[in-house]
């Protein structure tokens, strides 16, 4: 975790807003577990942000852009004759004429 200001006041303590804290009968701290993240600045209220979480959201958003990536093929219109690159269920963007993709 790496967390920073989104203001780069250069505040170096953070508060978990979402944070489950185990202490003993005594009222000592045990443990902790982060629900959800969510951080503020001690220094000036603003929300932080973990910048070590940064490459992993990378990768999935690159892996989710590529599962949803559909690719336009070359098709020569019937209609209008003319070379229109669509993808799959398209239609002729020159004349609406319904496209079959083989």
């Amino acid at each position: 975790m790496w967390l920073v200001c989104t203001q780069r006041c250069g505040g170096a303590l953070f508060r978990a807003l979402s944070a489950e804290v185990e202490v003993d009968a005594a009222g000592e701290y045990q443990g902790h577990r982060v629900v959800q993240p969510g951080f503020l600045c001690l220094n000036c209220g603003s929300p932080a942000v973990d910048l070590g979480a940064v490459p992993e959201a990378m990768d999935e958003e690159a892996a989710e852009e590529e599962a949803t990536a559909v690719a336009a093929v070359d098709v020569l219109c019937p209609a209008c004759e003319t070379l229109v690159s669509v993808a799959a269920g398209e239609e002729c963007p020159n004349c609406g004429t319904a496209l079959e993709v083989a």
